[in-house]
């Protein structure tokens, strides 16, 4: 077990796999399957160019009550490519005379959340707890892992608590004591589940007809793929074509905090079995798409996807995934299905509807906190067309 400079309420781990039994068993947070060692293992293990840590709050009787998961991440602020691109391009020049952004090198971010995934997948606070009393405790040990490690200290530009829903952001705004500055980023899109989809037509039936009218040429255009579950035994064998699929996706991705390396599927697949979903797309004997999901308690969540665009519209490779994923959390008797950030609109015409997301960040020097609050306030997500597919 290794600590970095423990103080009397706080113990740090540079791996899940250290925390002990005892601890686990006493903060209660398996339900949510971020939050399971063997998840956190499977990414920690796959994706050796994040530093991983992870740190445990304990009450006076030092039982843990309270669990965060941090990553350290190189970020390329060069990479950003949306249409914030001119004004990120101005602040840019504007932050690196005054010494805000390296000219050479990435920021170094310390992230508390989930790198590759949308929502509250990263601190985990027990109900009979004051929880903005321990998000403040919370800020203070995320402080003290960095100014008590010497290449930390000097290497950590920013720190960012990330993808808060609505409801806990009074909590969260506790951040706002510590010079945290608050932040929309693109939504989560949600499918809300009706108790009466029992099988995957329900939802068909629920639907509008020019959007059901949709449904249906979207499933015919892509009536000609294979899918196929992908499993331990075929995962090696198709990972090369999934990668390559992969990074066709990421790169058209506004910015990426980190790539995901698909070997953790490998891990995944073998610690979580059914609780992790992995489906091929193939034409012709070639992979032309792949998506993921967990199954986690009420809800089942999209994971990363990979799409060969040339063909993407001619066999609806994309919309057909939405449609399985749909299947999928039907089946599973799901209460929500999130699909995640990204092509909201096209979410949005399956019915998910957009739940706002609030990240928290900070620069660890106080005037260039105050500089990067102004560049906060210019950035907004980016606006789409809500789609309303069901009937009233």
């Amino acid at each position: 077990m290794k600590f970095f400079n423990n103080i009397d309420n706080v113990r740090y781990f540079s791996s899940a796999s250290e925390i002990s039994e005892k601890v686990w068993k006493e903060l209660n947070c398996n339900k949510s399957l971020y939050f399971h060692k063997d998840y956190l293992i499977s990414i920690e293990e796959n994706n050796p160019e994040i530093k991983f840590a992870y740190l445990i709050l304990l009450d006076s009787k030092k039982r843990a009550i309270s669990f965060a998961s941090l990553q350290i991440v190189n970020f390329f602020i060069d990479d950003i490519k949306n249409d914030l691109e001119y004004l990120i391009r101005k602040l840019k020049n504007i932050g690196r005379k005054l010494n805000l952004i390296p000219k050479k090198k990435p920021l170094k971010i310390l992230i508390c959340g989930n790198t590759f995934v949308s929502g509250e997948h990263g601190i985990f606070i027990k109900d009979d707890q004051n929880k903005r009393l321990v998000i403040k405790e919370l800020a203070k040990a995320i402080l003290n892992y960095v100014n008590n490690d010497i290449t930390l200290k000097k290497e950590v530009d920013l720190f960012l608590l990330k993808d808060f829903l609505n409801e806990s952001t009074h909590i969260a705004n506790a951040l706002k004591d510590f010079n945290y500055n608050a932040f929309l980023v693109e939504p989560n899109m949600r499918l809300d589940l009706h108790k009466d989809w029992k099988i995957f037509d329900d939802y068909l039936f629920s639907l509008k007809t020019k959007f059901r009218v949709k449904a249906r040429k979207a499933l015919q255009l892509s009536s000609s793929l294979k899918i196929e579950n992908i499993n331990e035994e075929n995962i090696l064998k198709l990972l090369p074509e999934m990668t390559t699929l992969y990074k066709k996706v990421s790169s058209k991705a506004d910015f990426n905090l980190g790539d995901f390396n698909l070997k953790t599927y490998i891990s995944l697949k073998e610690k979580l079995q059914d609780n992790y979903i992995i489906k091929s797309y193939s034409l012709n004997g070639k992979v032309v798409g792949f998506m993921s999901c967990i199954v986690n308690h009420n809800s089942l969540d999209a994971h990363f996807v990979g799409i060969d665009y040339l063909i993407n519209r001619k066999y609806a490779i994309y919309q057909r995934m939405l449609y399985d994923y749909i299947e999928i959390a039907i089946n599973k008797k799901k209460k929500y299905l999130n699909f995640g950030r990204t092509a909201s609109e096209i979410k949005s015409s399956v019915g998910a509807i957009p739940q706002d997301l609030t990240m928290y960040i900070r620069h660890k020097k106080s005037i260039k906190n105050r500089i990067l609050k102004l560049f906060l306030q210019r950035i907004e997500p980016t606006p789409f067309h809500q789609k309303f597919p069901f009937k009233k």
